[in-house]
């Protein structure tokens, strides 16, 4: 399926492809990083990466800005909001925050494939409040409570 969106190159965006799948099969868009100058991040730092670009989706649907695996192995480069999301009737520029987990200081540079982009569409719920839920094997617990291992049958 293939869904059009409107996007705009911002003036520090300028010169930098837009966001491309990088083999048939990718499902995330590369996001690109509109720095002037490099950013340096050091060990357990934050940064906001702006990309340049801005973007008007279709209703019901967001844009999930997810880390690149490789920059995760191999920098330990990580979206500590991920996936971060971008709604429908935002307008703004797509930035995104990154941490560095790992132990080195880490550059962005300009035209960096920084994150991925997945186009998802968007359900809306709609509450039904009760004073009673059904039962399930497993309850309340959570937080571990399904252990480590899995569970070997007889």
């Amino acid at each position: 399926m293939t869904i059009a969106v409107a996007v705009k190159r911002l003036a520090h965006g300028a010169g930098l492809p837009l966001p491309d799948y990088a083999t048939a099969g990718s499902a995330g868009l590369d996001l690109l990083a509109a720095v002037d100058a490099p950013v340096v991040i050091a060990p357990g730092a934050r940064a906001l990466v702006p990309t340049g670009l801005a973007i008007a989706l279709p209703p019901d649907f967001e844009l999930q800005v997810r880390p690149r695996s490789g920059l995760a192995l191999k920098h330990g480069i990580v979206i500590p909001n991920s996936p971060g999301t971008i709604d429908s009737d935002y307008r703004g520029e797509i930035q995104v925050i990154v941490l560095n987990a790992g132990t080195e200081a880490f550059e962005v540079t300009r035209g960096m494939r920084i994150a991925q982009a997945v186009l998802a569409p968007v359900s809306r719920l709609v509450w039904q409040e009760t004073d009673d839920l059904d039962r399930t094997a497993r309850e309340a617990g959570g937080f571990g409570s399904t252990g480590l291992d899995f569970p070997m049958g007889n």
